[in-house]
């Protein structure tokens, strides 16, 4: 199985929208969201058969039995994360402030304080016409690389003997991003041609060098600024990092996302742009 990876340095530049028309084109029969912060691109596949839903368990953190809390405050006065209060003669753990550590319950006097498993968010797993894997983290939670690697496990163990899985990363280059970079076969970085682009694409392509990534680059909405546009092309030249595309402002473009669809099935400039991207991915990946 050939894996390819889509992402950005920053959200907003098109990642997801080019990850969509790439797995139309190559008909892929595998696909996984990978950015569980705010997962979208169920919102254009559409995958049809329902989720198998999975809990997924992160840090534990502390809980409080109030039939044994006496109210005491010892675990409230020993929190250095300030997680836990009293209030009505009865403790309570701010789950969005607990790290897990473990000294609340050290020093109850009444084992009335625990650490228990945290639901750190949920997988889902769709096995329609093509298998589709995602997740969402739940609020506040901080697992979100180990969130990644259980979708990408989810998605390669299930779909086995598919030439090629398209994966839609997480913006930017924090964990998640390391997670999802970690095992593809291509690392397509889609830039947009501004200031911001320019320094978040230098950034990203740090990172993906850092661990060893191969990596091909394609611009959205070049002709916005062609004279940042010629900048992304010499910085991907002197890089060494194949420029596998420019894609133009297309007002068609935008009425697709907005209603759902895929650039695969909306004709027009920007359609034909990420067709021959394809094409030039296909031969990066020596895939039919």
């Amino acid at each position: 199985m050939k894996k390819l990876l889509v992402i950005s340095g920053k959200g907003g530049t098109g990642k997801t929208t080019v990850a969509a028309a790439l797995i139309g084109f190559s008909q892929a029969k595998a696909a996984a969201d990978c950015d569980v912060d705010a997962p979208n691109l169920h919102l254009v596949l559409s995958p049809g058969a329902p989720a198998e839903k999975r809990d997924f368990f992160g840090a534990e953190k502390a809980g409080v039995d109030t039939q044994k809390c006496t109210g005491c405050g010892l675990c409230a006065a020993h929190c250095r994360f300030g997680a836990i209060s009293v209030c009505g003669g009865r403790a309570f753990v701010r789950e969005h402030a607990c790290e897990g550590c473990g000294v609340c319950s050290l020093v109850c006097p009444s084992g009335a304080v625990s650490l228990r498993a945290d639901t750190a968010g949920t997988l889902f797993l769709h096995r329609g016409e093509r298998i589709f894997s995602s997740a969402e983290l739940t609020m506040g939670r901080g697992n979100s690389g180990k969130l990644v690697t259980e979708v990408k496990t989810a998605l390669f163990r299930t779909a086995k003997g598919v030439p090629l899985a398209v994966l839609d990363g997480s913006p930017g280059i924090g964990c998640p991003v390391i997670a999802s970079i970690s095992g593809a076969d291509l690392v397509l970085m889609v830039a947009e041609p501004s200031v911001s682009g320019m320094s978040d694409l230098q950034r990203l392509v740090k990172t993906a060098s850092a661990l060893q990534a191969r990596m091909a680059v394609c611009v959205n909405k070049y002709d916005v600024s062609p004279e940042t546009t010629r900048e992304i092309c010499s910085f991907c030249e002197s890089c060494g990092i194949p420029l596998v595309g420019k894609i133009p402002y297309d007002k068609a473009a935008a009425e697709a996302v907005n209603a759902g669809r895929s650039l695969f099935e909306e004709k027009g400039p920007a359609h034909d742009a990420l067709c021959g991207i394809y094409e030039k991915i296909s031969v990066l990946l020596e895939i039919q």
